[in-house]
């Protein structure tokens, strides 16, 4: 195939030392990183997120002990699930602090979030937010380009997810309660914070949803779940790189909060409370456990997610103020924005990794220049 002619910039050849540091996987380090910010030691990174994870924990009690009303709303007998909920808050505040502490991260995160509140950005596309959230968060579409069964599997587990936390963090944490407005039912009431929201009869189908909420959750997410758990037992993909504290632990935990969670709903209506009390602990255990661990597992992307949408709301920004569009330094194509392609850049800068230059080249330039670098530089002579 017949390379387009260079223009630009040659190709770098055998005595380039950026060549041999992409070669080299970049352990040849090019200019060193702009002035910036101080680097920041472990122990400074650590004790900022220890601080920023007991702020967001008390600012969770305060919310729990006034969002009861002076725990008059509050039920004692869900007080494991609201401890856990404050084990969460710390190790979400934490983990977040020490992973915007890294220059890449940071960058996304002021990029990124700076694009998310962007009072320019709303003016210039108003639209642009609204569809980025709901097609990027709320509909993961980009899932769907790997793998349409793998998406909808995701969207099981995902709603399913996000009904359960709307249902039971707020139960949890007594701000809202089902009260029965006569006594012994059918009636009832739905309050937040001490205030009447709804009356529902508990016959109704409204008052079966509402009831049920929790079940209907639990379905969603064991098929979804089941789904990856039969894919990583028979994908050879999946099976390669798996690790199971990282990639099955987490589906495991799922279906097992959601199966104990059914098997209480059959026990109270089918078995008259027969075996109840040992579900429920074992509910309450798998809840607890997987609360705790959701910081520092697989389950952190749920976190980090709205930062890139904040990125990708910057590369769609920038690509309408900006319509000229960065060539590749060798075959011409278009890559992206040049701010994107400068954020990228200062990015790898940050890290200092020695080759943010070859930001400037499209993926398939990248591996054609790898791939001779590598022939010129580590297999000299190789035919």
């Amino acid at each position: 195939m017949t390379e387009p002619p260079q223009t630009v910039e040659p190709t770098p050849g055998p005595d380039d030392p950026a060549a041999a540091a992409l070669a080299t996987g970049g352990l040849t380090r090019g200019e060193p990183p702009a002035a910036g910010a101080p680097p920041q030691t472990p122990a400074t990174v650590r004790r900022r997120a220890s601080v920023a994870g007991t702020v967001v924990s008390v600012l969770l009690i305060l919310a729990i002990v006034f969002g009861s009303r002076l725990l008059r709303d509050f039920d004692s007998a869900l007080l494991p699930y609201a401890v856990a909920t404050v084990f969460l808050a710390f190790g979400v505040a934490y983990r977040y602090t020490v992973w915007v502490s890294a220059p890449g991260a940071r960058r996304l995160f002021r990029k990124g979030w700076g694009s998310f509140f962007s009072a320019a950005n709303f003016r210039n596309a108003p639209t642009a937010l609204p569809k980025m959230i709901a097609t990027y968060l709320g509909f993961q579409k980009f899932l769907g380009a790997r793998s349409h069964a793998r998406w909808a599997a995701h969207q099981l587990v995902f709603w399913g997810c996000l009904l359960a936390a709307a249902i039971t963090f707020p139960l949890t944490w007594g701000w809202f309660t089902f009260t029965s407005s006569t006594g012994s039912g059918p009636g009832y009431e739905m309050r937040i914070w001490g205030f009447k929201v709804i009356g529902f009869d508990a016959l109704s189908v409204l008052g079966w949803l509402m009831f049920h909420g929790l079940d209907i959750a639990a379905v969603l997410v064991i098929v979804g779940a089941s789904y990856f758990l039969w894919r990583r037992m028979k994908d050879r993909g999946a099976i390669t790189g798996q690790r199971f504290a990282y990639d099955l632990m987490p589906l495991i935990c799922l279906v097992v909060i959601s199966v104990t969670g059914l098997l209480l709903t059959f026990s109270s209506i089918f078995l008259h409370g027969g075996g109840y009390e040992f579900l429920a602990v074992l509910h309450m255990v798998s809840v607890v456990f997987t609360l705790i661990y959701i910081p520092f597992g697989k389950f952190f992307h749920i976190v980090q997610r709205p930062a890139a949408v904040g990125m990708q709301l910057f590369k769609y920004t920038s690509r309408r103020e900006d319509e000229s569009v960065l060539a590749c330094r060798r075959c011409h194509e278009p890559i992206d924005t040049a701010p994107y392609v400068e954020n990228l850049q200062g990015t790898m800068r940050d890290l200092d990794l020695g080759f943010d230059e070859w930001a400037e080249y499209c993926p398939r330039c990248k591996r054609v220049l790898r791939g001779t670098a590598y022939l010129d530089h580590v297999k000299k002579g190789f035919k």
